[in-house]
């Protein structure tokens, strides 16, 4: 599955509310939930040479409701979870009133990860629960994917390319060929 000098494309996915359930500023590892079956079709995504990369904001440690340590040990158990289907993390820990060229919907993290694991941009896909999400993979020139988990019902109206019920069913679709 190789591209454009051997660039590999890239599912970016956001964390909360689209691989796990939604729990505002998690930072205990005991309520991470990954969703049904997103470990299996992670795992089937990377058998077919799509890099699996986790695009998340949490701004819930630039505004003091927990640590980098605490986000760490949620990542952890999440990875547990997904069986280590994730290959990389990126987050942004800017409180939105001090937003960096990193948080979304600013595409900085994705520009970062396609650089350092050479990933083709225009065979990827953002896979998010909300508007930012979809406006960040806009913003980094990938095909945007809105899970109905989460928020995404409540941001229908984003603009997506796509729509889908869970992230299950959001990466299925991509390796069916079906978008």
């Amino acid at each position: 599955m190789s591209g454009a000098q051997g660039l590999r494309p890239a599912l970016f996915v956001d964390r909360d509310g689209t691989l796990m359930v939604e729990v505002d500023h998690c930072h205990d590892p005991a309520d991470v939930r990954a969703y049904p079956g997103a470990a299996e079709v992670l795992a089937q995504a990377r058998s077919l040479g799509w890099a699996v990369i986790i695009i998340t904001n949490q701004s819930g440690i630039g505004g003091g409701y927990f640590t980098v340590e605490q986000f760490e040990s949620v990542q952890a158990e999440l990875f547990r979870q997904l069986n280590g289907e994730v290959e990389a993390s990126y987050m942004a820990p800017d409180h939105p009133d001090n937003p960096s060229p990193r948080r979304k919907p600013a595409p900085g993290m994705i520009l970062e990860a396609a650089s350092e694991h050479g990933i083709d941009l225009k065979r990827s896909f953002m896979i998010g629960d909300k508007g930012i999400d979809i406006e960040c993979g806009r913003n980094a020139g990938v095909r945007t994917i809105l899970v109905e988990t989460g928020y995404g019902k409540e941001h229908l109206g984003c603009g997506a390319d796509f729509i889908a019920p869970t992230v299950t069913e959001a990466v299925r679709l991509v390796l069916d060929g079906a978008l």
